[in-house]
């Protein structure tokens, strides 16, 4: 269980632990692969998620799921980048909570992750949650800590 006052410092900045979707880069489900490379490759990222028709979250989809799909035997086949949809090679298997967000398991799902998707209740998508930005609120906490709080180390009781 996360301290109190720790888990209370890692809040104050709620609003910028999720990023909204507004300003998540995604591609939809019946987009072509090339559209999706194109995306993954301008905004520099690895992964990014894959939304219905209804902004409702349904993948992710990588730069090495989109190659994996267009590789054969012998080489690459650019020319399948244009045949191919997304919701074909998306990954369907992600971490994704609803709002509001459990802290503890963001935190246990972000080890594993770059970042989480979080959903409404109706899997609305409602944007991401990233090591990033809680590593730059833990960051925060371990220098204001000691400046907030008075702590003193508890005594171990001999048995």
């Amino acid at each position: 269980m996360i301290g109190k006052e720790i888990g209370k410092m890692l809040l104050e900045n709620k609003e910028n632990l999720l990023i909204p979707a507004d300003r998540v880069a995604h591609v939809q489900m019946n987009n072509r692969l090339n559209h999706a490379l194109l995306v993954l490759t301008k905004i520099g990222y690895s992964v990014i998620p894959v939304l219905d028709n209804n902004y409702k979250i349904r993948g992710l989809i990588s730069m090495p799921m989109i190659i994996e799909a267009i590789t054969g035997l012998e080489d690459i086949n650019f020319d399948k980048l244009g045949d191919i949809v997304v919701s074909d090679v998306m990954n369907t298997d992600f971490a994704v909570v609803n709002d509001p967000y459990d802290l503890e398991e963001v935190l246990h799902l972000l080890v594993n992750h770059a970042f989480i998707c979080v959903a409404s209740d109706d899997g609305s998508f409602i944007g991401i949650i990233t090591r990033s930005e809680i590593l730059k609120g833990t960051n925060r906490i371990a220098h204001e800590f000691e400046n907030k709080y008075d702590v003193i180390r508890k005594t171990e009781h001999l048995h």
